[in-house]
């Protein structure tokens, strides 16, 4: 078959070398990607709905849809109308991740373990709110925003300054007209990622992802700056338990209410003394955890991809093994602020995947850095310990102006 990936980050251009690998596939199409991922895989520049449905027609090909603007927008009905096989929810059902507001007010609907939180609209409600809370707070626009919508704040007071910055910062729009004020909890986090047709699962390799962008989980929130996998705190009861109390009541609530789920559904989870509770659901793979997870899956996940499409999601579960560390490299000033136009040069590493998300042509057709995350160092070995080694050993030979790395992803997992 033919495949078309939507998007431009390290997910598309994981998504698409994995597909590459298939023997069931014939051609791999990135759409639109960019300058750097096009040394590696096919890139077309359809940036639309109505593009990609024309190329995707063309090829008579599965679309795969990775992140999760286009998701939120209805790229997904649209191309479901024009007759063709997505990979990727509805808009309806992408509210779990569009709406944070309406995806806390599923799950306490549902009894899904999670923080306690309440919704403003104001500052001047938001300080109503505060005036009794105690503890942390976490402050969340409602609507997407890159992964930069989420402000920790250590006192109420805090939490009002979080606010007014929210609701004030004209990036963010209508995305912060609600916020969810919810109390902070403590624990290791967990990606849990499933595949779904609506009516099954299958599980995807647990992760743990790196949000705050200083070493220690110091400064502000970012998309990620990187993730290893598998999860340490990953078993088969809680998997079950997840399944059970979380994920199948979800898909379940979703389908009754006439907007099934077909695509990859995640929950990011707290792991607290008190048991896992879910922060926040994704309708798609994370980034960067998708290049760990695909990293650590040895079947090939074209039929689960073409499963979910269809309605007919294999029972068996992808098999995987060893372990992978993905570490981020970005651009000066990220998340605050984006510096593109800093040349960029690397030497290859054995058995390092290199995945470019900001990346571009200047004129004299260097590489250069388009602002933002920029690329990704993927390594796997047997262990955590060997393939972070790798993936660091990368990033050392990599050169660019102000570049911006972590250099404590995945270091809890070689001291224990």
């Amino acid at each position: 078959m033919n495949v078309v990936v939507v998007g431009s980050g390290f997910r598309e251009h994981a998504l698409a070398r994995a597909c590459q690998a298939s023997p069931l596939a014939d051609r791999v199409v990135v759409a639109p990607g960019n300058a750097g991922m096009a040394a590696d895989v096919e890139c077309v520049p359809a940036r639309d709905a109505a593009a990609v449905s024309a190329l995707a027609r063309d090829l008579q090909a599965l679309v795969i849809i990775g992140p999760e603007a286009p998701l939120a927008a209805g790229w997904a009905d649209h191309l479901r109308q024009d007759g063709l096989l997505v990979c990727g929810p509805s808009a309806a059902a992408a509210e779990l991740e569009s709406s944070k507001v309406a995806a806390k007010a599923l799950m306490e609907r549902l009894d899904v373990p999670t923080a306690r939180a309440r919704v403003v609209t104001s500052a001047a409600e938001a300080d109503r709110v505060l005036a009794g809370w105690q503890g942390p707070v976490v402050v969340k626009a409602d609507g997407l925003a890159a992964g930069k919508g989420v402000l920790l704040a250590d006192t109420p007071d805090e939490a009002r300054g979080a606010v007014q910055q929210l609701m004030g910062d004209t990036r963010f729009g209508a995305a912060a007209a609600r916020v969810l004020l919810e109390e902070r909890l403590l624990g290791p986090e967990l990606s849990a990622m499933a595949l779904t047709d609506g009516r099954r699962l299958v599980w995807l390799p647990a992760t743990q992802d790196y949000k705050r962008v200083g070493d220690g989980d110091q400064g502000p929130n970012t998309g990620g700056m990187g993730a290893v996998g598998p999860h340490r705190q990953w078993t088969p009861q809680l998997a079950d338990w997840l399944a059970d109390r979380v994920f199948l009541p979800v898909i379940d609530e979703l389908r009754r209410g006439g907007r099934p789920f077909a695509g990859v559904l995640y929950a990011g989870l707290m792991m607290t003394a008190d048991g896992p509770r879910v922060l926040e659901w994704n309708v798609r793979l994370g980034d960067p955890e998708a290049a760990v997870v695909l990293a650590l899956v040895k079947d090939d996940l074209l039929p689960y991809w073409l499963g979910a499409a269809t309605g007919e999601l294999p029972s068996r579960p992808p098999a995987w093994s060893g372990a992978s560390v993905a570490v981020v490299m970005a651009a000066s000033g990220y998340p605050d602020r984006s510096e593109p136009g800093a040349a960029v040069s690397y030497a290859p590493e054995p058995g390092v995947v290199m995945l470019h998300a900001g990346t571009g042509r200047d004129a004299r057709g260097r590489l250069v850095s388009g602002g933002g995350r920029t690329l990704l160092a993927v390594a796997s070995a047997d262990d955590v310990p060997t393939a972070r080694e790798r993936a660091y050993r990368q990033v050392a030979h990599v050169q660019f102006d102000g570049m911006v790395v972590r250099s404590d992803i995945a270091a809890e997992y070689c001291h224990s």
